[in-house]
């Protein structure tokens, strides 16, 4: 069942699970994922969580302990989610001790709401990492304009960091250049870089989803033949990009000091339209010292019949700057796309927090014990 995610491992490509909940934990799938799967790290976002514990199984009794000592809503939920991704840390401690702190990592967000918030965002981040109290948590931050100066001060910091929500190829250049900036200030401040790690989540099938949208309202047949490229075509730029970056000179001055590339991650990889292969943005998108975050489903058809064969990336360049220009060339705006995506991921991820708070208040309410 496991040849093909053995043979995307095998390739440089880093497997890893987004998904994570309590009963994923205590039943030992993580585990069996892990030994059986080749999943070396887990990333979670408000939404999984939201899924998580509003499905209830196996948080009963933390909520009623959280309750009878009357917490507010927001410190309940941090301690919940914060205790699901510190034992799934020690889960891939093996994993992390085995490659360096490249991989074995798990990631946890700063709240949705303060993305346009630098200052907020920066205290968040490193509470969170103070809260886990892992060395293989890695601090979801989104990559907002606002979260740019904040990965470098968090970064700057000692803390390593998963940049989220990146959808163009000019905001995740400003990504890499928050990381190095970040790198050079822990340098400046003489902390040990080598121990920080970053990846850059970029945003695969939603840019599908809202470019072949576009395309559809075009509707001819030149648009019809783009569909389906525009997110493949995204994400081989952007690798063309940190190619680029972590050639450089300025790159190869903190190589020497122990610093650590950081790696592309390709996030949002389960296809939304049931027209393309389920294994799509997985197939298309090998290439070395990447991560691509799977959902279950994904990483299940992988595994089933994924058509691992070899890079997919590195000599598309050319293609892949002419598929999107192609879609240019129909009036459809890269920069409004790519804008759009971002807002609507921020908006989503909040959305799902705040419906999370209510849950979690009405479970507190339910589980506090009666006044005698």
């Amino acid at each position: 069942m496991t040849d093909a995610l053995k043979r995307l491992s095998d390739e440089g490509v880093a497997i890893w699970l987004d998904d994570l909940s309590r009963k994923r934990i205590t039943s030992g799938n993580l585990a069996e994922l892990i030994d059986q799967s080749h999943v070396v790290g887990v990333t979670t976002n408000p939404a999984i969580f939201q899924k998580a514990i509003s499905g209830g199984e196996g948080y009963e009794q933390q909520l009623t302990d959280l309750a009878t000592r009357k917490v507010t809503v927001e410190e309940a939920l941090r301690m919940i989610t914060t205790a699901d991704v510190r034992d799934a840390a020690d889960i891939l401690r093996p994993v992390y001790d085995r490659t360096d702190g490249q991989d074995g990592r798990v990631s946890i967000e700063v709240d949705p709401r303060l993305a346009h918030n630098t200052p907020a965002t920066i205290a968040e981040a490193k509470q969170l990492a103070w809260l886990v109290d892992r060395p293989n948590t890695l601090i979801k931050i989104p990559a907002t304009k606002a979260g740019l100066p904040a990965i470098t001060e968090v970064i700057g910091k000692g803390i390593s960091v998963n940049v989220t929500l990146i959808f163009s190829l000019e905001r995740y250049r400003e990504v890499m250049d928050a990381y190095l900036a970040g790198l050079e200030k822990a340098k400046a401040a003489g902390l040990d870089i080598s121990l920080i790690h970053s990846v850059a989540s970029f945003f695969v099938s939603r840019v599908d989803s809202e470019i072949d949208k576009r395309l559809d309202a075009v509707g001819t047949d030149e648009a019809k033949a783009l569909k389906g490229k525009a997110a493949l075509a995204n994400a081989r730029l952007a690798y063309q990009a940190y190619e680029e970056v972590f050639s450089s000179d300025r790159w190869t001055a903190l190589e020497r000091v122990g610093a650590n590339k950081q790696r592309a991650l390709w996030a949002s990889t389960g296809v939304k339209d049931p027209a393309y292969k389920d294994t799509l943005y997985v197939d298309e998108l090998v290439a070395p010292n990447t991560v691509n975050t799977m959902p279950e489903a994904t990483l299940e058809a992988t595994a089933d019949h994924g058509q691992i064969t070899g890079d997919t990336v590195r000599g598309t360049y050319e293609q892949a700057r002419a598929e999107l220009d192609a879609v240019a060339k129909l009036g459809i705006s890269y920069d409004d796309v790519v804008q759009l995506l971002e807002d609507q991921g921020v908006e989503k991820f909040a959305v799902s927090w705040n419906d999370l708070l209510k849950s979690t208040e009405a479970e507190l309410a339910r589980l506090a014990p009666t006044e005698a």
